[in-house]
């Protein structure tokens, strides 16, 4: 198998992961599911020179937004595998170790913070929403998952999967 093969699957996988994560919370916590119709909307918008928004959802639709979000969320997954594997290296794959896997999955909390929640009006870091820390805090363990998910997939890769 190819790397790019296994970035692929790794990120898919890993991305699967922090998928079920947000459904577990949502029935043990009571947390709504990721509304990736949203990032699919700002991303749309930007065809058109707009990239920053007060609210995103008080933002006019667009057609297709859930679908353009769903396939960018998988993505930028497939993305983040393709960060991992580029600083762990091959052997990463040949040999998954979770504190890699974790630092990767935490430090794309970046990514929302510093893009994805200014663009879409909820400031920088979530500091335009009601409850900053908490927003935060939830990013921080859902960045957290997807490194496990990476390391998981990782390991199925390995287990299933020759070189």
């Amino acid at each position: 198998m190819s790397n790019l093969m296994a970035v692929f699957f790794i990120g898919i996988g890993a991305t699967a992961v922090m998928d079920l994560w947000s459904i577990l919370r949502k029935s043990l916590f009571g947390i709504a599911l990721p509304n990736y119709g949203m990032v699919g909307r700002w991303l749309a918008y930007m065809r058109h020179g707009k990239f920053r928004h007060d609210s995103i959802a008080a933002s006019a639709p667009k057609q297709g937004e859930h679908f353009i979000g769903w396939i960018a969320h998988y993505l930028i997954g497939i993305t983040f595998a393709a960060v991992l594997v580029g600083t762990a290296g091959k052997t990463w794959i040949l040999n998954p170790t979770i504190g890699a896997a974790l630092v990767v999955g935490v430090a794309t909390t970046v990514a929302p913070f510093l893009l994805m929640q200014p663009g879409m009006g909820a400031g920088f870091a979530s500091s335009r929403t009601p409850k900053p820390n908490s927003a935060r805090l939830h990013s921080i363990i859902n960045h957290a998952v997807f490194g496990l998910g990476l390391y998981a997939s990782g390991w199925a890769l390995k287990l299933y999967c020759s070189f």
